[in-house]
């Protein structure tokens, strides 16, 4: 326990700002990543969807690993709405071979995603995003021109540790927002994770 302590307050950040990336109101790019599946993946392949829930994650994180079950449910109540999970993990397995590709698919049977799990080994995605912890939501939502549009980012709930402790659940209370034409309120909060890092030829 001590040992997991330890790692949870060295790995431990808030998000306060985006120091670059995407905010709110920006216009998220298309990308294609590999799913664990074998198969690439773009939010173009969703052309039904109004939105997504981007959600950088990773296998190794305490944090990460708390938020699994409640990513699932969250996947479950919404894709069929028009808004699906689509998770992304940009950690590097050099630092934590526990973020590899293959223990990426090992992980994903063993909780039985429901979304899309990719892969970002090159961190462009990530950077384009801006995400600094993980989990980081960033909500979008489809324009009638087609464009993707950034309408919250943050955190899951109010409560990582326990998931009915929750008071306070920002990214449902997000989508829900959005579902029915308004905006969601806050748009942002702060994100609590373990970093992502970035590798030296990734431009933060």
């Amino acid at each position: 326990m001590t040992t997991i302590f330890l790692t949870i307050l060295m790995n431990t950040a808030f998000l306060g700002t985006t120091l670059s990336g995407y905010e709110v109101g920006s216009k998220a790019a298309d990308f294609n990543l590999m799913n664990i599946t074998g198969k690439t993946v773009s939010l173009s392949d969703f052309p039904d969807a109004k939105g997504f829930i981007v959600i950088f994650t990773c296998n190794h994180c305490p944090y990460a690993q708390a938020y699994q079950d409640r990513i699932i449910s969250i996947d479950q109540a919404y894709k069929q709405k028009g808004y699906p999970v689509i998770a992304i993990n940009s950690n590097n397995p050099v630092n934590d071979p526990r973020d590899s590709y293959e223990n990426m698919i090992v992980r994903a049977k063993e909780k039985g995603f429901t979304f899309p799990y990719l892969v970002d080994v090159d961190q462009k995605v990530l950077v384009k995003y801006g995400a600094k912890y993980t989990p980081t939501v960033f909500l979008l939502r489809k324009e009638n021109n087609g464009n993707m549009i950034v309408k919250y980012i943050g955190a899951i709930d109010d409560n990582y540790s326990d998931a009915d402790a929750v008071r306070t659940h920002y990214l449902r209370d997000a989508v829900d927002a959005l579902l029915t034409g308004r905006e969601p309120q806050p748009n942002f909060t702060k994100a609590i994770g373990c970093n992502i890092p970035y590798n030296d030829t990734a431009q933060k």
